[in-house]
């Protein structure tokens, strides 16, 4: 079955956990003790209603404050679909969170409050979702049982979305009108909205189209582990375990390995299921080769003819996470991009965004907490790289402390310095 990532986003109080509250909830994806703690917390809260929201919101201040602050992980599934729900923070103080639950999705979720219209962080999430590369966009213009299901509300955040949508890079952008904590249009049309012609959130997750998002043009197979058990029934093994990052793999396909260079070929592909006949995004496998060659863990598996771009420079936009310090030119730090490890300089920070105007400050010489701009990043060895729009696997990179081992940013690949 066919698996759908999305995540949520928009500003605070905007719904999003009401949204996804009323997802689980409305699909039977809750169990009974579950409703009945989040019933109580509800009375306790001083609720005349059912308060979904509990469902996602998890952390104590985040219940006390009605806000979500950390990303929450939900599961559910439908005879179509399978789904993994991000509920990703509103707040401006939270954008790390976002852009760290939104890095994997195939598909986001814009809340709009129908009242307020596009607000601020409507659009920094909108940017976010753009600049991540997210293929599918949806904007859910909640609450519209406040505004008595007005056609012209509705069409009104639309048009002001629409306007802000045209000077971003989305492929695929869809408008609901909905109230979560009714449920209108959320798995059922609603009877309350006549003029709207399009169909439920939950039909239009269950049929998006999102086989093609995925790069099955350039072959990538990053090793993560090298593969011999050296036991009596299988002492000549020797196998190179990881996830394809793109393209497709097939035994007997010629192929060839960085950074050594050396050709052979595809012996098999095996799987815990046993041999398959091809491996394609995001298949996890063991593909074994038919000459014994130097390959370990951070070597890249590709096409002779089709290879990533093999450099130590290349410039990205960075989202920086850090509280205690800042990005600024000449600073070292460690980057980790797919199984690859290697030490790394910031050699120029060219501009900072504001994501809420989209203006560049050519002026910025650092980034602080939330910030992002585009750097030049020299690295210690080079990297097997795409630029992150050709491929979000190959294309991204995760920036580390190496005194205290924390993620301090996330990174997406614009290409090689010229």
């Amino acid at each position: 079955m066919e698996l759908l990532r999305f995540a949520t986003a928009g500003s605070v109080d905007d719904g999003k956990s009401t949204l996804i509250g009323r997802l689980l909830y409305d699909t039977k994806s809750i169990f009974q003790d579950q409703l009945e703690a989040i019933e109580r917390t509800s009375l306790q809260m001083g609720n005349e209603y059912t308060n979904l929201a509990l469902l996602t919101d998890g952390l104590r201040a985040e219940r006390e404050q009605g806000i979500t602050i950390d990303v929450a992980y939900r599961y559910f599934a439908t005879p179509k679909r399978k789904f993994i729900i991000a509920d990703t923070p509103g707040h401006i103080q939270y954008t790390r969170n976002m852009v760290t639950g939104a890095s994997t999705a195939d598909l986001a979720l814009v809340l709009i409050d129908a009242r307020n219209g596009v607000v601020e962080q409507s659009r920094r999430h909108a940017f976010l979702a753009s600049l991540l590369r997210i293929p599918h966009l949806v904007v859910c213009v909640n609450k519209m049982d406040l505004v008595d299901f007005d056609q012209d509300a509705y069409e009104g955040v639309k048009a002001e979305f629409r306007d802000f949508a045209m000077k971003l890079d989305v492929a695929d952008l869809t408008f609901i009108p909905v109230s979560a904590l009714r449920g209108d249009n959320i798995v059922e049309r609603s009877l309350n909205t006549p003029w709207y012609e399009g169909t439920s959130l939950l039909h239009h997750l269950e049929e998006v189209h999102i086989a093609s998002d995925r790069n099955l043009i350039d072959a990538r197979f990053p090793v993560q582990y090298v593969i011999r058990p050296q036991s009596d029934d299988h002492h000549d093994y020797r196998g190179y375990a990881g996830t394809v990052a793109g393209g497709v793999f097939k035994p007997g396909d010629e192929v060839m390995v960085l950074p050594s260079g050396f050709t052979t070929t595809i012996a098999s592909i095996d799987t815990f299921d046993g041999p398959v006949d091809e491996a394609f995004p995001p298949m996890s496998v063991t593909i074994r080769l038919t000459d014994d060659l130097d390959v370990s863990r951070g070597d890249m598996i590709c096409r002779p003819h089709n290879q990533p771009t093999a450099g130590q420079d290349i410039e990205a936009m960075v989202c920086w996470m850090s509280e205690s310090t800042s990005l600024a030119p000449r600073m070292k730090l460690a980057v980790k991009h797919t199984t690859r490890s290697a030490r790394v300089m910031v050699t120029d920070l060219q501009y900072r965004i504001d994501v809420n105007t989209l203006h560049r400050d050519d002026s910025a010489t650092s980034l602080g907490l939330n910030e992002i701009g585009r750097v030049s990043l020299r690295c210690t060895h080079p990297l097997f790289f795409d630029e992150y729009r050709r491929n979000r696997t190959t294309g991204s990179i995760v920036l580390v402390d190496e005194v205290t081992n924390a993620t301090v940013a996330a990174g997406m690949i614009l290409g090689g310095v010229r």
